[in-house]
């Protein structure tokens, strides 16, 4: 309201300001202050750690997340072909982050990137900035950056038939190559038979104190399960580390100058596929989780290891000292080790299955850190991870909201669209024309009016015929000009037809200037058709609105119908229900109802006020009718005693 009482200030109408209020809120702008002009698009990330997403209530901290690209969310047309020009940039919109790409494949549209989030809260939303499109950006990926310095060791598993690279600051890369696995959780893998291992190196950043805090975790696809399956050891004479699956029961195993300890409890997971397995060491507690959640906790901790670790299988032990120590030992130990027939000591059974996305860090993780990569890196990572509409620094209909909209319309919504463009341009022809003619109307109907009601009763004048003898004169008062603009009046039009009729019979009397009224009537006669001619010259192209009116949003709707089908159909398809997928094509489909209601609304608009001054011309058409048989009555019509002497 104090908007329209300060447009009235300034002379401004009602309606003019709504007009005003509502293109200030549909105009578009940024949500926040853009990062760099140089780049055309951005898109933001929101990070649910709440209640409505991941549901992660522990503390979390900084963390690497996975940024998962694919033709759905991301416009691989708009970037570099090796996604150079991707930036990430914290929720102020002013802070870059640190990011590496796994994998970017232009052609098949998918991309794997892994970007640093600082202090990511539990419990909420947390929003970052993807941005690109600048073909002029150099690539700015920082692979060791991604990661804080307490991580020690991180494979992706994506170097084929050469050791797996570390891309941590600390190089710990492996001291030989397993074979490969593609479609992994996360990009590519490694596949384990049960008889091959990878050998993580024994430098000085991964050696174990005794006592201290380690973070490990690994995803894990078995084949089958198994007995005693390894999937981590570490030994140095009698201290060791074991981390496995027995029968599909994750395990976490300590031994410690010969007394060994073995996490119980857990259910079995499935074969055929993915979990992730963790475990976190903190002083004499160590907690084991599967999928993000505890699985089990063991009251010790981690002795002292200097050596190399394996990965896949345990390293078979020298063959004195196993002889020496399996005669010796077993009597001593059996009070506190765990039974022989559940513990993989005395064996050495690989793990035969695929793993992905080994990690390693020298402090235990908190809880909220672990629940979150699981579910971050995991099949559910849609629970955790949104990708709003892009966003670009362009205009109005080429990016934003409608940038997306228009970008889904699919070629069904294009033809009805077409349709309704044809309708719109028509109509828009008629509203133009039919004011332009009412306008001439109007001003020649006023200047005719004007001479005619000027006059005499004797209308004689007005029926004397110009130099050419084609039209009346009105006594030589008007010029070229106003002749013009009258000829386009339907009153003149009506009058030339009366006048026309009044000469013709004078022609044919000898001078004799009298009507009767038969003749009057029939004169009325002629005005009466003029007039319905007049009117049908008025009303033409009006159906065209009505058409308009009544057909442009049921072609709307029914081109709406149709996207919707095939929008659904194409997520039956796809199998993929997240609202990402669903939003774009019915709001794309929608396009095609605000179409029909943009042809019909001004063309309702433009009816009713095009009827009324229809209307008013019609009603000064029928008054001048009246008006002029009226005059040619007064000035022609027969008195009553000359028609009884004629009759005499």
């Amino acid at each position: 309201m104090s908007l329209l009482r300060f447009g009235s200030r300034f002379g401004l109408s009602a309606p003019l300001m709504l007009v005003l209020v509502l293109l200030a809120a549909l105009w578009p702008r940024p949500a926040a202050a853009w990062w760099n002009d140089q780049w055309t698009l951005r898109k933001k990330i929101t990070i649910d750690t709440g209640a409505s997403g991941a549901g992660v209530s522990d503390a979390i901290g900084t963390t690497p997340i996975l940024v998962r690209l694919h033709v759905g969310n991301f416009r691989f047309g708009a970037a570099k072909e090796d996604g150079g020009d991707l930036r990430f940039v914290a929720g102020d919109d002013k802070t870059p982050l640190k990011h590496h790409v796994e994998k970017y494949d232009s052609l098949l549209g998918e991309a794997l990137v892994w970007v640093s989030v600082p202090d990511l809260k539990p419990g909420t939303k947390n929003d970052i900035w993807l941005y690109y499109g600048n073909q002029k950006a150099p690539t700015a990926v920082d692979a060791k950056g991604t990661y804080d310095p307490d991580t020690l060791l991180v494979y992706h598993f994506n170097d084929r038939s050469t050791p797996a690279q570390d891309i941590t600051a600390w190089a710990n890369t492996a001291l030989n190559a397993v074979p490969a696995a593609d479609g992994a959780i996360i990009g590519q893998g490694a596949r384990f038979d049960g008889q091959t291992a990878l050998t993580l190196p024994g430098s000085p950043s991964l050696v174990v104190a005794e006592g201290g805090e380690l973070t490990w975790s690994l995803w894990v696809k078995m084949t089958a399960p198994q007995p005693g399956a390894v999937l981590f050891a570490r030994t140095e004479g009698a201290n060791g580390l074991t981390v496995g699956l027995d029968n599909g029961v994750a395990f976490v195993e300590v031994a410690n100058g010969g007394n060994t300890q073995r996490s119980a409890g857990g259910a079995a997971i499935a074969a055929g596929s993915w979990h992730q397995i963790a475990f976190t060491a903190k002083g004499s507690q160590i907690t084991l989780y599967v999928d993000g959640n505890q699985a089990a906790t063991l009251a010790a901790g981690l002795p002292t290891m200097t050596g190399a670790a394996q990965l896949g299988r345990a390293a078979p032990p020298a063959a004195p000292a196993a002889d020496a120590s399996s005669s010796a030992a077993p009597a001593a130990d059996a009070t506190q080790a765990t039974p022989p027939a559940a513990a993989p000591a005395g064996s050495v059974a690989g793990f035969a299955g695929d793993v992905d996305e080994l990690e390693i860090a020298k402090v235990a993780r908190p809880a909220g850190f672990i629940r979150l990569a699981a579910i971050g890196q995991g099949p559910d990572q849609a629970k955790l991870i949104s990708f709003s509409v892009d966003e670009e620094t362009s205009g109005w209909f080429s990016g934003g909201y409608f940038g997306v909209i228009l970008r889904s319309v699919t070629l069904d919504g294009w033809v009805v669209i077409g349709l309704l463009a044809i309708m719109a341009f028509i109509s828009w022809y008629v509203m133009v024309d039919r004011v332009s003619y009412l306008n001439r109307v109007a001003a020649g109907n006023k200047i005719f009016l004007k001479h005619f009601r000027e006059t005499s009763t004797d209308i004689g004048g007005l029926l004397q015929l110009d130099s050419q003898e084609n039209d009346p004169s009105f006594g030589g008062e008007l010029g070229a000009k106003q002749r013009k603009t009258v000829h386009a009046a339907p009153l003149y039009r009506l009058f030339a037809a009366g006048a026309h009729e009044i000469r013709r019979r004078f022609s044919g009397n000898g001078g004799f200037r009298r009507l009767s009224p038969q003749a009057i009537q029939s004169i009325r006669a002629v005005l009466d058709s003029g007039f319905v001619q007049e009117n049908q010259r008025l009303n033409r192209l009006m159906v065209m609105l009505t058409i308009a009116i009544s057909g442009g949003p049921f072609l709307g709707l029914l081109g709406t119908v149709v996207g919707v089908m095939i929008t659904f159909a194409a997520i039956a398809a796809s199998g993929d229900v997240n609202v990402n997928a669903i939003a774009p094509g019915i709001a794309a489909a929608l396009v095609a109802t605000v179409a029909g209601l943009g042809v019909a609304i001004p063309s309702l608009f433009a009816y009713n006020y095009l009827t009324i001054r229809i209307k008013d011309v019609s009603s000064e058409m029928q008054v001048f009718v009246d008006e002029f048989i009226t005059r040619i009555a007064e000035s022609y019509e027969l008195p009553d005693e000359p028609v009884k002497q004629a009759a005499e």
